[in-house]
C-alpha cells in the first residue's frame, strides 16, 4: 500500500461536477493498493497517518499529529501510484492490485482511520474525479508499506 499525504487547507473530489467527498483542514490522502496488501495493511498505514507528526505546534514546528489537531482526511483512490514507468513509454499497471481487492482495503483503510475519531470523506472508487487539493506548507509525505515489512 502507496500513500500520498498532503497537508491542506482544504480538499474536494468531484465527479461530472458533483461533490462527492469534502473537507476543511487536514489532510488528503492519495492511496494505492498493490497485490499482498491486506487488512493488517490498511489497519498499519492509518494508525500511522493519524499519528505522524506533520501538524504545526504553537512554535511553529512538526510537532502535532491529525488526531492532536482533530484534522478531517480525505482519501481519494489512486491506482496510478503503482504505475511503473521504467521501460517503453507507457506506464505498466501490474502492481496494482485488481480493483475487487482494491475496493475492499480502500474501505478498510478509510473505516480504520475513521475508527480514530476523525471526520473521513471519500472519493468515489473507480471513477475519474475532478480533485482540488490546497496544500498547506506544502507538506506532502510518502508512506509505503514495504518499507515497514518485519518492522514492529
Amino acid at each position: 500500500m502507496r500513500l500520498v499525504i498532503q497537508r491542506v487547507r482544504s480538499g474536494s473530489a468531484a465527479v461530472a461536477g458533483v461533490v462527492v467527498g469534502q473537507i476543511g483542514g487536514g489532510l488528503v490522502v492519495l492511496i494505492g493498493i498493490t497485490h499482498g496488501d491486506t487488512p493488517a495493511t490498511a489497519d498499519l498505514l492509518a494508525n500511522k497517518l493519524v499519528n505522524l507528526r506533520i501538524f504545526n505546534d504553537a512554535a511553529g514546528k512538526m510537532n502535532r499529529s491529525a488526531l492532536n489537531v482533530a484534522a478531517e482526511v480525505l482519501v481519494i483512490s489512486q491506482f496510478t501510484l503503482y504505475a511503473d514507468a521504467r521501460k517503453g513509454r507507457r506506464p505498466s499497471f501490474v502492481d496494482a492490485a485488481p480493483p475487487t481487492l482494491a475496493a475492499s482495503l480502500y474501505q478498510a483503510f478509510a473505516a480504520a482511520v475513521a475508527a480514530s475519531g476523525l471526520r473521513v470523506a471519500t472519493g468515489q472508487f473507480q471513477t475519474e474525479m475532478l480533485v482540488e487539493i490546497w496544500n498547506d506548507g506544502p507538506v506532502t509525505i510518502v508512506l509505503d508499506s514495504a518499507d515497514f515489512a518485519g518492522k514492529d
